[in-house]
């Protein structure tokens, strides 16, 4: 039997064995061209974790033994990004892709070259991966953009990320600090495989790849993270000194070099013309990738010009989405109902026999407004074309009038709203809305107070639409101010409620009383205040006081906000 390594020999043997296994993960989750037998591997990641346990005091935070790690979680803490994640402009034909061209254009000197960098868009959750002189330190998710939440235990179980960064020894990238934004996606046949073996167990299907990621990311076990086999896309790269990353070209070389994967189908491209083919080669392809996307990107890529040229709301000027035609299919209309917003809005919605769109099953589909459905003439019992706006609003886009048997029923606005049997009225003659008027209809607070709790207002964690519906029923909230009051006792007298439930959500609601002004303004839910319109009413007046007391005058100081706001 031989004797066990020194100290010394050992910890020169574990740096052989992270960087050999390190390796051949790349190989196998990055390049997708596994170099050794399952069995190699195990055998050096085996001896890996017993030199490991002889000298734990070796163990490194960027050790293969160390990716799924810790306890179960009690909750996710909330993060601010060093660099606001943006959206971007979506555009829908070339026409929309030639006016966004000609306005950057007019925005930078007249001799300017305008070239791009394109890249099919991910459909899947974003995030950001920091790290620290190469060692990952911390994963974030988007959040609202300002603010994700800490899921590093989770990030560190997906296998094509590096938990230490490749890259040339002396590399600015191997310094500092390092940000690689990307997707976290599930790719179609692990999709297929999870949603299979589901079936077997009894269990519910998952709808869609992009729902089921979103949902596994944010698991307060990384080990049920660990089963899954979620992938991370890289698609930006963020230092300290712009300098460092000249161009989008040039970031994407720099992510391939650091040992990630996700650029595959990106390319430079010199011209409207070019983009236009970029637009049509993919609309052909994309339905062949391993992931789903949801159309592609096109931005500037000299970067310090893609800067210079700034934000508009949360979109920067210099990159737009292009997306594709929603995917349409066919089902039938079973009846038509009017739902009622927290702005009071009587909304028509339709409800589907279930269809599957765009990878997710729909049952009910807007229908925007009165005049919509006599525009369409859709009527109930009739066979339509169903697509999602965006790939996300499943909508109703036409009926197949040729496939009526003449049993179909038109469809006839209620007078009266159906949660509180308010008289509906319309603001304005013209307006296509009716509304109900009654600020204490049952649905209008209900909607509220679920608008106001909301990750993009005040973020209550546990003030989901359930828990919103189960207070409202046992008068315990009458509006969003008596979440303030509530007690525990309160909540334990309910079904729904435990010890611990409880406690967790009267701490939530504690922790969200000197909430930031901008998230208080846009809870409010006042029409037409969004989350931008609230961000500038915030900087603009700074105190909830100064807006209540502002003029007309003062208000439309303000960019963004007019007659209608």
């Amino acid at each position: 039997m031989s004797k066990p390594p020194t100290k010394e020999e050992a910890e020169a043997r574990l740096l052989k064995l992270r960087e050999q296994i390190a390796q051949y993960d790349y190989e196998y989750y990055v390049l997708d061209t596994p170099t050794v037998s399952d069995a190699v591997w195990d055998g050096l990641f085996g001896e890996l974790k017993t030199i490991e346990q002889t000298y734990p005091e070796l163990v490194t935070p960027d050790s293969p033994t160390q990716r799924v790690r810790g306890e179960v979680s009690k909750g996710f803490t909330s993060v601010r990004h060093k660099n606001r994640m943006l959206s971007l402009n979506d555009v829908f034909d070339e026409a929309e892709v030639e006016a966004w061209a000609k306005r950057i254009a007019k925005l930078l000197p007249a001799e300017t070259k305008l070239t791009f960098f394109g890249d099919v868009k991910k459909d899947g959750l974003a995030g950001s991966l920091i790290y620290q002189d190469g060692v990952l330190q911390q994963g974030v998710t988007r959040g609202d953009g300002f603010e994700g939440e800490d899921v590093t235990a989770n990030v560190r179980t997906i296998k094509s990320i590096p938990l230490r960064l490749r890259g040339k020894p002396g590399s600015n990238f191997l310094k500092g600090r390092t940000e690689v934004r990307g997707e976290i996606v599930l790719l179609k046949k692990d999709f297929e495989a999870l949603n299979k073996q589901r079936e077997k167990d009894g269990l519910p299907l998952f709808a869609n790849p992009r729902n089921t990621a979103a949902g596994t990311i944010r698991q307060l076990d990384p080990k049920l993270v660990a089963a899954r086999k979620l992938k991370f896309l890289a698609y930006d790269i963020i230092r300290d000194n712009p300098e460092d990353v000249p161009t989008n070209h040039f970031a994407y070389q720099t992510m391939k070099e650091l040992g990630f994967t996700g650029g595959e189908y990106s390319r430079p491209i010199t011209s409207i013309k070019d983009i236009h083919t970029y637009v049509s080669e993919w609309e052909e392809k994309r339905n062949d990738l391993p992931y789903n996307i949801d159309g592609l990107v096109v931005k500037l890529d000299d970067r310090k010009l893609y800067a210079n040229l700034g934000v508009v709301g949360k979109n920067p000027r210099a990159a737009i989405a292009y997306k594709y035609p929603a995917e349409q299919t066919t089902t039938k209309v079973k009846d038509i109902f009017v739902s009622i917003g927290r702005t009071g809005a009587a909304t028509p919605v339709a409800m589907l026999e279930a269809v599957v769109v765009a990878g997710s099953t729909v049952q009910m589909a807007t229908l925007h407004n009165e005049g919509e459905i006599k525009r369409k003439d859709i009527r109930i019992g009739d066979t339509v074309v169903v697509q999602k706006a965006g790939d996300v609003i499943p909508e109703v886009v036409e009926p197949l009038v040729k496939l009526r048997t003449g049993d179909e029923q038109p469809f006839v606005m209620p007078t009266h709203c159906p949660e509180c049997n308010t008289k509906l009225v319309k603001l304005k003659a013209d307006e296509a809305v009716w509304r109900c008027p009654n600020v204490q209809c049952p649905s209008r607070v209900h909607n509220h107070i679920q608008h106001f709790a909301s990750k993009g207002a005040l973020d209550i964690e546990g003030m989901g639409e359930k828990n919103v519906l189960a207070l409202i029923d046992a008068k315990l909230i009458h509006d969003t101010a008596d979440l303030y009051i509530l007690t525990k006792e309160q909540l334990l007298e309910l079904d729904r409620f435990a010890e611990i439930s409880a406690t967790k959500l009267i701490a939530a609601i504690n922790e969200k009383r000197n909430p930031p002004l901008a998230r208080f303004v846009f809870g409010l839910g006042i029409r037409h205040v969004g989350a931008q319109t609230a961000i500038d009413l915030s900087n603009h007046f700074h105190t909830l006081d100064t807006i209540a007391k502002a003029e007309i005058e003062e208000l439309a100081e303000v960019e963004g906000v007019g007659e209608v706001v």
